[in-house]
């Protein structure tokens, strides 16, 4: 336990400390900005970015993963927030908690593994691609200045870490080109022009809503959407994190973790959240790698808030706008080009449909979700060709079955078969087919049924143990016709 925690909390102090002070600058334009596209209060953004970072990093299950308001779950509430107001946000947020909390019980982290290779490289292109363009309005059409601005951040961030390579470059960006922006002056925007910033910590209150069914059944479609968006995200970044690190993280302590911090966070005052793939590749690039990081860029958030808010609004945005565009072009899978020309057609499709599914919602789990089901469509059509050829020997006729017999695959099965009567016993062998489901059980019983009904006597060989089994217990076929 006490080598858990020094591995998870005390490796390398000062570079996960640096690489969550970059996180939390970064966090603060990303929090107001979710906040305005919510319809709240720029301080609910903050709040909730603030409680979930710290909270997530006692109780997640990914180490240097940061979780805080999140673009994909303001998007889902705006309709919530426009009819019944913040308070009803507040609650549906305490009862998205309470699903992920359940979801993490229920080890729905499992389904991950369902998630195939070409929808993965979907999400990270669409999220790279919507990180980038979340940046436009920071950058063109404002002035020369935030031009300027934006490549002289894109210079040190990649120029930098060849010769300074203790401090995370964008925090050097960060410092440097607003310590010229304060002196000298420019005509770019500014973290303060997206909204006010409050000097105060968040406190506890219950939200001020009727505690009855239809308060319930108000709140629970949004809630009920933003645990499942909330979780596919933060479980993807988790994934993406672990490849990033060589690690491996616990989803379901993960799922768990989640639901405890926007629990948490309704009853102060903050929206939901969940991981964020772009912060998460900043921590993670500037050398993070233990919870200390992710407690650092909560902590450090409320303190740039409460002691530093004078400096915080002055900062530039195309700093972090040139920042963020680091991040959309180091997260993109440039081999993705290879990939779409290389992969099956079935797989370079669910990718870009993936991608573009993302790119039309803006919903990255609903663009995951459509490319599970496409790939689950074509695996099925893929597995689903069962090859049926008929060889007669001197005493009996046989008929080999080779492939997967299961619901998909039943109708070409039985077309591939001439019923009518033979002079000669009939086998069925099935030693290069595997029966899977009760569909394929029925569809047995079918062709057997069939032939005996022209007149032939049936025998099934050669079912392996999973097959005889299931055969066994749902077949309605006498214990002789199985030999």
């Amino acid at each position: 336990m006490l080598e858990k925690f020094k591995r998870e909390w005390l490796t390398a102090p000062g570079t996960n400390i640096m690489a969550g002070i970059v996180v939390a600058l970064a966090l603060i334009p990303e929090a107001i900005a979710f906040s305005i596209i919510a319809g709240v209060d720029p301080m609910v953004g903050l709040y909730a970015s603030f409680l979930i970072a710290v909270i997530i990093s006692f109780v997640g299950g990914r180490p240097a993963m940061i979780s805080a308001a999140t673009g994909a779950i303001a998007l889902l509430i705006v309709p919530l927030v426009n009819e019944y107001g913040v308070d009803y946000l507040l609650a549906a947020t305490i009862l998205m908690g309470i699903i992920q909390i359940l979801f993490g019980v229920l080890k729905v982290g499992k389904l991950m593994k369902f998630i195939p290779n070409s929808v993965m490289i979907g999400f990270v292109n669409a999220l790279a691609i919507m990180i980038f363009m979340s940046q436009i309005e920071h950058i063109f059409g404002i002035s020369i200045d935030s031009y300027v601005y934006v490549i002289a951040t894109l210079f040190i961030v990649y120029v930098f870490p060849k010769f300074i390579k203790k401090i995370p470059a964008p925090l050097i960006a960060l410092v440097v080109l607003t310590g010229v922006y304060i002196i000298f002056g420019s005509n770019v925007g500014t973290v303060g022009d997206l909204g006010t910033i409050e000097r105060s910590l968040p406190s506890f209150f219950i939200p001020d809503v009727p505690f009855t069914m239809e308060t319930l059944m108000i709140i629970l479609p949004y809630s009920l959407s933003m645990a499942i968006v909330g979780l596919v995200e933060s479980l993807l970044t988790a994934r993406i994190v672990d490849n990033a690190t060589d690690t491996y993280s616990s989803k379901n302590k993960e799922s768990r973790g989640q639901g405890i911090a926007n629990f948490i966070t309704g009853f102060f005052g903050g929206m939901g959240g969940c991981a964020m793939i772009g912060q998460s590749i900043i921590n993670v690039r500037s050398g993070a790698t233990t919870r200390l990081s992710t407690f650092t860029a909560g902590v450090f958030l409320m303190f740039l808030i409460i002691v530093l808010g004078d400096w915080v609004v002055q900062i530039p945005m195309p700093i972090l706008a040139g920042i963020m565009v680091m991040v959309a072009i180091g997260t993109f899978d440039w081999d993705s080009f290879k990939y779409v020309a290389k992969a099956p057609r079935t797989d370079a499709f669910v990718m870009l449909i993936t991608v573009i599914i993302v790119l039309f919602t803006h919903n990255l789990a609903i663009g995951v979700i459509v490319g599970v089901i496409f790939s689950a469509l074509f695996f099925a059509t893929k597995i689903s060709k069962v090859d049926v050829y008929l060889e007669e020997m001197e005493n009996t006729i046989t008929l080999h079955f080779e492939g997967q017999i299961f619901f998909a695959s039943i109708d070409t099965t039985i077309e591939k078969i001439d019923f009518k009567k033979y002079d000669k016993p009939i086998q069925l062998d099935f030693s290069k087919a595997h029966l899977w489901d009760d569909s394929a059980v029925d569809a047995i019983d079918t062709i057997v049924r069939k032939f005996e009904e022209k007149g032939n006597t049936v025998y099934i060989k050669q079912l392996n143990t999973d097959s005889r089994k299931i055969v066994k217990e749902l077949s309605q076929l006498n214990e002789q016709h199985l030999t």
